[in-house]
């Protein structure tokens, strides 16, 4: 079993930036067998994709996300980032760190508890 937690959520002025962590405890997995995403849900909406980095380290971009977002593959222990620059009001949101791991130890599909980012002047 993993647990996540992520980390660097709170208030930012449009245009400005965060970067979100995720941390990881538990099974100590391979990162290299794992795919790895960041989530977002707003208020009222449903769960979205905002970006994601496969086992290979192919990213991708929700359209909303790309050119202003960035996402990493770290290590065992902090599995991935999330940059977040030139930030939007429509940014507000709970973000979620997903990890799929695909090996033992750890095979599995895990999800972080969210954090929020609130963008507004």
């Amino acid at each position: 079993q993993v647990q996540l937690v992520e980390s660097g959520g709170g208030l930012a002025q449009p245009g400005g930036s965060l970067r979100l962590s995720c941390a990881a405890s538990g099974s100590i997995f391979d990162i290299y067998a794992s795919a790895m995403a960041w989530y977002r849900q707003a208020p009222g909406k449903q769960r979205e994709l905002v970006a994601d980095i496969d086992n290979g380290g192919s990213t991708n971009y929700a359209d909303s996300a790309k050119g202003r977002f960035t996402i990493s593959r770290g290590n065992a222990k902090n599995p991935v980032s999330l940059q977040m620059n030139s930030l939007r009001p429509e940014d507000t949101a709970v973000y979620y760190c997903n990890v799929q791991i695909f090996t033992t130890p750890g095979r599995g599909n895990y999800w972080g508890q969210g954090t929020q980012v609130t963008v507004s002047s």
